[in-house]
């Protein structure tokens, strides 16, 4: 088991003709970051340099080429790649995504070898990722796929915890993926990783209806009443405190979301928009159900403000300070199990 004291988050850095590397650097220019963690920035020691330089930054950090060169307490850049180009802030360029990639291959390598504890990943544009060798909607099915998990977008804040049971998939086609199966498999995720990654105990999850007004008992459509509904009744039965389906238009108004300790939508923008009106910039997306730990800000790469130095660095520094929590709690997890099976063993 890592020492906690010195927990090394390896950072993707994103599309750099975004935000990215501004609120990278920005969060690791506070030195008191140095205290909680050991970053390592899987880049190149020129790109940081001229990202350091454009955004007037005071940064010092240590090149390397291998994991024995990290100088634990001190920012650290991986070198990926030594290649000269020209970042142009605001711009879709498919050679940016080439690197974007290439730092997340990097970085998710090292993961995987543990070589760093965590990953935190810096926004990349969906568009200009897409290849041959590299045909992800994002970053969570790529990690799901590497690390060999099911997982589950969960986005995280200090009191609100929304859980998706569909993420990047186009609206027309939601209903036909909402499967019992599927639901069953987001919820033992969602509830692993609220006793595991959360510390808490008989969490009490609520999920949203697909339907407006969960379908009106079938005259805005059947999906509530003929798969969910029998579903989380299936999930109840088992003892978790699961409830739902709610009206997804009046559940966060109502303030109900403040009853339980996360909520499952089913899909993308109904759980996304009110988390991120309520919790913008402080809000944490999780990759929750790998074997790893990933967190990523809550934003995308903003080109529109790319460069200009008015980036907010809050989300990414959120990000950070959630994967440090995470591994730690995890590591009391494994080592509470790990005692009580001992205790057992003892008793037999």
């Amino acid at each position: 088991m890592k020492n906690e004291e010195n927990i090394i988050v390896g950072i993707s850095i994103g599309d750099l003709n975004g935000i990215g590397g501004e609120v990278v650097l920005k969060t690791f220019e506070d030195i008191r970051m140095l205290e909680f963690c050991t970053p390592v920035i899987f880049a190149s020691v020129k790109t940081i340099t001229f990202l350091n330089k454009h955004f007037d930054l005071n940064l010092n950090f240590n090149g390397i080429n291998s994991f024995d060169q990290i100088i634990v307490g001190k920012l650290n850049v991986f070198n990926v790649w030594n290649d000269k180009f020209n970042i142009e802030f605001g711009k879709d360029d498919p050679k940016m995504g080439e690197y974007a990639i290439k730092s997340l291959e990097a970085a998710t390598k090292a993961l995987k070898e543990d070589k760093i504890d965590v990953l935190v990943t810096a926004p990349i544009n969906k568009h200009n990722i897409q290849s041959d060798s590299f045909n992800f909607p994002g970053h969570t099915d790529y990690l799901a796929k590497e690390l060999q998990g099911t997982s589950l977008m969960f986005m995280v804040s200090d009191d609100l915890r929304v859980g998706l049971l569909t993420d990047h998939v186009p609206v027309k086609d939601i209903s036909s993926h909402i499967t019992k199966k599927l639901i069953k498999d987001k919820l033992d995720i969602i509830y692993e990783s609220l006793e595991k990654d959360f510390k808490i105990r008989m969490p009490k999850v609520a999920v949203l209806g697909i339907n407006p007004h969960t379908g009106d008992n079938g005259v805005i459509g059947k999906e509530d009443d003929e798969v969910l509904r029998p579903t989380l009744s299936e999930i109840k039965d088992k003892g978790r405190l699961v409830f739902g389906p709610y009206a997804a238009d009046s559940f966060f108004g109502s303030k109900n979301y403040k009853n339980f300790d996360a909520i499952i939508a089913a899909y993308h923008d109904q759980g996304l928009i009110p988390f991120k009106t309520l919790a913008f910039g402080k809000g944490v997306n999780f990759t929750a159900g790998l074997n790893k730990i990933r967190t990523s800000p809550d934003h995308g790469t903003a080109f529109e403000i790319a460069g200009k130095g008015e980036a907010d660095e809050s989300s990414f520094k959120e990000a950070v300070f959630m994967a440090i929590q995470i591994f730690k709690n995890r590591n009391e997890y494994h080592e509470l199990t790990e005692n009580i099976l001992k205790t057992r063993q003892k008793k037999i």
